[in-house]
């Protein structure tokens, strides 16, 4: 049995997925997709490129998450799956581009400057 894996990234969550012939299970972190994701709209997400290609009964994933938030780690999941199935069939690639599933969104939190309330806030200005 043949696994192909790939790595998804968004903001600062990171999934590492394995897929393999099966008949549709999501494990990630050793939790159904449901337990991790109680979310309808977040387990959509992680669904996407499945729906998109109509496999969703094909494939077991399994997925190694940590980072971010739950936001976040959803669309890494899509993105490690995305890049797996094109690992599996490279013609798969201009269907799931066409979706917007296989390009990393790499917006990122800008750091906090010294000296100032925030990234880009600043402390209240007084005249007097």
């Amino acid at each position: 049995m043949q696994v192909f894996n790939a790595v998804g990234r968004r903001k600062s969550a990171v999934a590492r997925v394995y897929l393999s012939a099966g008949e549709g299970k999501i494990i990630i972190n050793n939790r159904s997709l449901e337990e991790y994701f109680p979310s309808p709209l977040l387990r959509y997400v992680v669904c996407q490129p499945f729906t998109e290609l109509a496999l969703s009964e094909s494939f077991d994933v399994k997925v190694n998450l940590y980072g971010g938030g739950i936001s976040g780690q959803a669309e890494a999941v899509r993105l490690g799956i995305a890049r797996a199935l094109i690992s599996y069939n490279a013609e798969l690639k201009p269907q799931l581009r066409a979706a917007g599933f296989v390009t990393r969104d790499a917006r990122e939190v800008e750091r906090k400057k010294p000296g100032r309330p925030g990234a880009r806030r600043r402390f209240q200005f007084s005249k007097r």
